[in-house]
């Protein structure tokens, strides 16, 4: 391969990874806490499960422990493929376009997706459509105060993944001028994409990270920032935590 053909293969990889973000690829403890919160805020037991933007599948197939009835939805191709391997029920599509009748989920899943899509209050709004009434939406996504931007940002005209501090603290033209390629909501912006939907807000709040990276270098480190900031979600500092967590009901 000739090193322009590389360059070019690199930035479309930093492209997608910027717009689209990069999904679960493995499952840890992290990823396994926030499926004990779904299950405790949305029954799963034998219930139709939509996974709205399901990557890889991942937590498409955790939900398979659950009920057999569960379908995922990706935009991307490749990553729809593989999530097929792990559940039969995943297709390709926009979440801007669910291809499912109104009212066919009694649980409808997103894990830090909206932030990366064209069009999140049509996304939601799909999301509720297919949602039955008495049926639960499960949201997870960016929290604007969290002291790091997680999705990197672009300067100079490159795209830089990592964690890059207190962008998501600053002054709403400058944060989108450094991170044009993802959202991150405070709370009322969150629950503003569900006014005038016919959805009542169950549970709201914010959670901090599974730090899995951090354990698997420095476990003892990595144990104390789990053991503290989790106990910081029981105070009002949870508000700082790296995710929203929202929960609305069907009505």
């Amino acid at each position: 391969m000739r090193r322009g053909q590389g360059d070019q293969g690199t930035r479309r990889g930093e492209d997608k990874a910027a717009t689209r973000g990069l999904p679960s690829f493995v499952w840890r403890a992290g990823q396994e806490r926030r499926f004990q919160m779904v299950r405790r805020w949305a029954p799963l037991g034998g219930r139709r499960v939509l996974d709205a933007g399901c990557g890889v599948g991942m937590y498409t197939a955790a939900f398979l422990r659950e009920t057999p009835l569960v379908f995922g939805v990706e935009i991307e191709r490749e990553r729809a493929l593989e999530a097929q391997e792990r559940a039969a029920g995943v297709v390709q599509s926009p979440g801007e376009r669910l291809p499912f009748p109104d009212a066919a989920f009694d649980v409808v899943f997103s894990h830090e997706v909206l932030e990366h899509v064209a069009d999140d209050r049509a996304c939601v709004a799909e999301m509720v459509r297919v949602t039955r009434p008495g049926g639960r939406i499960v949201v997870f996504v960016p929290n604007r105060l969290y002291p790091f931007e997680t999705h990197g940002i672009f300067w100079w005209g490159r795209y830089h993944f990592g964690n890059v501090p207190l962008v998501n603290w600053l002054p709403t033209p400058l944060r989108d001028y450094l991170a044009p390629h993802v959202r991150a909501y405070t709370a009322a912006g969150l629950r503003r994409l569900f006014d005038g939907l016919p959805v009542h807000v169950v549970h709201h709040t914010q959670v901090f990270p599974g730090y899995d990276n951090i354990v698997a270098r420095a476990p003892a480190l990595g144990q104390a920032l789990r053991a503290i900031t989790y106990a910081l979600e029981r105070t009002p500092l949870r508000a700082c935590g790296l995710s929203h967590l929202l929960v609305v009901e069907r009505e």
